[in-house]
């Protein structure tokens, strides 16, 4: 039972995170011949403000 989790920061529409969780899903099923139904996708979102990058926050 595959897990996967991603993390992004948010301002993603649900339709593009959708498209995402679809296609995932399809290469996971595809290359670790895992059946559809047993794949989980878990998308956690970040705000901007919360992320450091180069030594400085983004947002």
């Amino acid at each position: 039972m595959p897990f996967v989790h991603v993390e992004m920061l948010e301002g993603r529409t649900r339709q593009q995170k959708e498209n995402l969780v679809k296609e995932m899903t399809e290469v996971i099923s595809r290359n670790a011949g895992a059946p559809v139904e047993a794949i989980h996708i878990i998308i956690s979102e970040i705000k901007a403000e919360n992320l450091g990058q180069n030594g400085k926050l983004r947002g």
